[in-house]
């Protein structure tokens, strides 16, 4: 096994990856930002083949390039509703109108009483329904094409995915061409697609443990091949 990851962690690949910063042609660019989770996200299609990623969480954040040639043509999108807050949200808001159209049928003397009540539940109501558009999410995810290792995640609020069209549609026809652009080889591709790993784990992209699972799941299909 160890001369195995030796031949393969060698490569006759000359193209390199283009530094942030450095690159000769922009061929699309996506900017989104999720003021409740502070986040921001900033992805550039860059010389063809090459994808720029800069990400912000708070203070922390993170910026590397990707080689669009090893990742998986399929762009993962997915989406989380919070169903049981919004549904405590119609319910909170059933309750409160229900309550409202009583307040008016009541003695004086407590109508004093059920007014503080009203306000409590449209308070409880709004602050349940703020927490269910909080929790219901959008992700984009990519992933390398046989190492299988998550390259890229970002959660955004309710409309990402939608105002990120027109770039995924971008992105996507580049992803197809990175992808006849691969070496004719299976071996020669695995042998960059575990550089690539390599590359993205000395860059703080994948840990240490991602980087092994990556590498066995690569070995295993190199040995298949």
């Amino acid at each position: 096994m160890p001369q195995t990851e030796h031949i393969l962690l060698e490569s006759d690949d000359e193209r390199e990856v283009p530094q942030l910063g450095t690159a000769r042609q922009l061929h699309g660019r996506l900017w989104s930002r999720s003021r409740l989770r502070r986040r921001v996200l900033e992805l550039d299609i860059i010389d063809y083949h090459y994808l720029s990623v800069r990400t912000r969480r708070r203070s922390a954040v993170l910026a590397y390039v990707l080689d669009l040639r090893y990742i998986e043509p399929a762009i993962r999108q997915s989406r989380h509703v919070a169903w049981r807050w919004l549904t405590s949200t119609l319910a909170l808001a059933a309750l409160t109108v229900g309550c409202a159209r009583q307040v008016g049928s009541l003695p004086p003397g407590w109508q004093h009483y059920a007014l503080p009540v009203c306000a409590s539940l449209v308070g409880l109501t709004v602050c349940v329904g703020l927490v269910g558009v909080y929790r219901t999410t959008e992700t984009l995810s990519l992933y390398s094409a046989h190492g299988r290792a998550r390259l890229l995640e970002f959660t955004g609020g309710l409309g990402m995915l939608r105002a990120s069209r027109p770039f995924m549609r971008k992105l996507a026809a580049h992803l197809r061409t990175a992808l006849a652009a691969r070496r004719t080889s299976k071996a020669q591709h695995l042998r960059g697609e575990m550089r690539e790993h390599f590359r993205l784990k000395e860059a703080g992209v994948l840990s240490n443990e991602d980087y092994e699972q990556s590498k066995a799941r690569i070995l295993a299909e190199h040995g298949r091949a």
